[in-house]
């Protein structure tokens, strides 16, 4: 056997044990991701059942759990849920896109940076909650007052998120794609896309974290039904578990939906580390 051969099972075996200690670290880091919760939830219960923390307001964990399961058998908790989780998505889409588009077309056109970002930068620092008796107004209590909050609270976030991206992809990469004949189309597609994605699911990231917290409050004062109604109701008649639970439920799809972000930036950025 050469010394080429030699070298080459070493390497291979060598990049087989690296790529199976990635996959054990990654499946420990899952584990542990899962598991927490868990562990402070029984560190909770019991500081409950010692009396070391007050009931009235901090529900035992076994208390809440009873109360989520009559909800899941009376369907109420999934109704609500799945009002929550269309406004979410119809609200998230009809910002989202447009926040999408005008963030590439600002990093990319120096002159429609100077024409929309000014206007841009004004506003997003306005509190998108402050706006909702705004739409209240325009929209009334239905359900595009609800799209409508999400859809301006997500496009703000995306827009500049995917501004900075477009707009601090290396040069010598455009300058790679020049000097091969590529076309601008042809380089946008395939050099400023890739190059900005990371911060663009940065930017998604935000913008759902910042959909949830906008929904639950709109559905606070401006609904009959979803989660944050589920919320607010319990707190008028003081039912502190069925409270807990909205509260569950929210960081549940906060949880969850993180974790499919993950996945699918992991999916579509192959060349990024993740652990």
């Amino acid at each position: 056997m050469s010394l080429d051969n030699v070298n080459h099972d070493e390497a291979v075996r060598f990049g087989n044990e690296v790529l199976r200690a990635n996959r054990r670290r990654k499946i420990l880091y899952r584990i542990l991701s899962i598991t927490m919760p868990f562990i402070l939830l029984l560190f909770w219960e019991l500081l409950a059942r010692l009396g070391w923390i007050d009931t009235r307001f901090f529900a035992m964990p076994t208390q809440i759990a009873i109360v989520f399961w009559k909800l899941i058998e009376n369907g109420q908790l999934l109704n609500d849920v799945t009002i929550s989780l269309s406004r979410l998505l119809i609200g998230f889409a009809l910002g989202g896109i447009p926040g999408l588009i005008v963030g590439i077309l600002l990093g990319q056109s120096s002159v429609i940076r100077a024409l929309l970002y000014p206007i841009i930068a004004a506003i997003y620092p306005i509190p998108k909650i402050a706006v909702l008796p705004l739409l209240l107004f325009i929209f009334g209590l239905g359900e595009a007052s609800k799209y409508a909050i999400i859809a301006i609270g997500v496009f703000f976030i995306l827009a500049v998120n995917t501004m900075t991206g477009a707009m601090n992809v290396p040069a010598i990469y455009l300058e790679v794609g020049k000097e091969f004949g590529a076309s601008r189309l042809t380089i946008f597609r395939t050099v400023v896309i890739p190059a900005a994605l990371p911060v663009i699911f940065a930017g998604i990231k935000l913008a759902w974290g910042s959909a949830l917290l906008l929904i639950v409050s709109a559905e606070f004062v401006g609904a009959k039904s979803g989660i944050g109604h589920l919320i607010w109701s319990s707190w008028q008649v003081f039912s502190v578990e069925q409270m807990y639970v909205g509260l569950i439920v929210i960081a549940i799809l906060g949880f969850i939906t993180l974790l499919l972000l993950d996945e699918l930036e992991a999916k579509l950025l192959p060349w990024r580390k993740h652990v």
